[in-house]
C-alpha cells in the first residue's frame, strides 16, 4: 500500500512534470518539426553536419512522443504491458542516442578546425550516417534487452526508477555520460583554444571567432547542465544502495525524477544547437546570415595559415 507520504511525492512529481512538460511540448514540436523540414527540404547539399542533426532531430522528437504517455502513467498507474514496454523503449533510447550524437558533433567539429586537411579523408557523410546507424541499432538493442528482462515483474509503468542492476546502472552512467563529458569537453576546449590563437588576425575577425567560441561554449553548458545533475543521481542511488541507507532511497527517487526532467527539457535546448548549425550551409543565407558569415570568415581564416599552425596548439 502507498502511504500518504509516499502519495505526496508522486502528486508533486506529478505537478513538477506538467509544468516543465507542458512548455516543453509546446515549444519542441514546433522547432523540431521546422528544424526537420529545413533540414529534410531546404538543405539540399548532404553534409557530417546534415547527418548528425537529423539524428538529434528524430532522437528528440522521439522523446517528445513518449512525454504525454509518461505524464499520464505517472499520475494514473498503468501496469506494465506491451503498451508501457513500447513507450519505455523509446523513452529511455533518446537520452543516450542524444548524448551520443552530441559527442560526435563535438569530435567531428574538433577535427574539422584542429585538422583541416586530415578533415577530407576522416570526415564524409556517408561516415556519419554510418556511425549513427550503429549507435542506433546497438543502443534499441540494449535498451529492449534490458526492459524486456523485467517484462513479466509486478508494478506500474515508469515506478521503478531503474531496470538495471546496480552494476549495470554504474555502468550505464559512465559509459553512456561521463567519458563521453569528458570527451565533449576536451573537444570544445581545443576548439576554443584554437580559435583565440586566430583572434589576432584583425579586429573584425576577433569580433567573429568570439561568436564561434560562444557557440561552442553555449553547447557544452547546455550538455552539461541538462544530463549531468541525471546522471549525478544514479551514482548516487548506486551509493545509496551500496551502503544500505534504505531511508534515504526515497529522497534520492525522487531527485532523479526531479533531474530527468531537466534532462528531457533538453529536446527543447537543442533547438539552439540546430540554429547554429545553420551557418554549416550556404542554403541558410538568406535565414541565418551572420551565422553564415562567420563561417565563411573561420574558413578563409584557416586556408589563409600553414597547416602546421592549424595543427600546433
Amino acid at each position: 500500500m502507498e502511504n500518504c507520504t509516499e502519495r505526496d511525492a508522486r502528486g508533486s512529481i506529478v505537478v513538477l512534470q506538467l509544468v516543465v512538460y507542458t512548455p516543453v511540448l509546446a515549444l519542441g514540436i514546433p522547432l523540431n518539426a521546422i528544424a526537420f523540414w529545413v533540414f529534410c527540404c531546404k538543405i539540399k547539399r548532404w553534409t557530417e553536419t546534415k547527418v548528425y542533426m537529423i539524428n538529434l532531430i528524430v532522437a528528440d522528437t522521439s522523446l517528445l512522443f513518449t512525454l504525454p504517455f509518461l505524464l499520464y502513467f505517472t499520475k494514473y498507474k498503468h501496469p506494465i504491458d506491451q503498451l508501457c514496454l513500447a513507450i519505455q523503449n523509446i523513452y529511455f533510447t533518446n537520452m543516450p542516442m542524444s548524448v551520443f550524437i552530441i559527442t560526435l558533433i563535438a569530435i567531428d567539429r574538433y577535427i574539422a578546425i584542429k585538422f583541416p586537411l586530415k578533415a577530407k579523408v576522416l570526415r564524409s557523410p556517408l561516415k556519419s550516417a554510418s556511425v549513427c546507424g550503429f549507435l542506433w541499432i546497438a543502443v534499441i538493442i540494449c535498451s529492449s534487452w534490458h526492459r524486456t528482462r523485467h517484462s513479466g515483474q509486478e508494478g506500474f509503468c515508469f515506478q521503478k526508477q531503474s531496470l538495471l542492476s546496480r552494476y549495470s546502472s554504474l555502468f550505464y552512467s559512465i559509459c553512456g555520460y561521463f567519458i563521453p563529458l569528458g570527451i565533449v569537453m576536451f573537444c570544445s576546449v581545443q576548439v576554443i583554444r584554437c580559435l583565440k590563437k586566430k583572434m589576432a588576425t584583425g579586429p573584425h575577425e576577433t569580433k567573429l571567432f568570439q561568436k564561434a567560441v560562444k557557440i561552442v561554449s553555449v553547447n557544452l553548458c547546455v550538455f552539461a547542465i541538462c544530463f549531468l545533475p541525471f546522471h549525478i543521481s544514479l551514482l548516487l542511488r548506486f551509493a545509496v544502495e551500496g551502503a544500505g541507507a534504505h531511508s534515504l532511497m526515497p529522497g534520492v527517487k525522487t531527485y532523479i525524477q526531479v533531474s530527468a526532467c531537466l534532462a528531457n527539457c533538453n529536446c527543447c535546448l537543442d533547438a539552439f544547437c540546430y540554429y547554429f548549425a545553420a551557418k554549416e550551409f550556404p542554403e541558410f543565407s538568406s535565414m541565418f546570415p551572420k551565422c553564415v558569415f562567420i563561417r565563411s570568415k573561420m574558413n578563409q581564416s584557416e586556408e589563409s595559415q600553414p597547416p602546421t599552425d592549424q595543427v600546433m596548439v
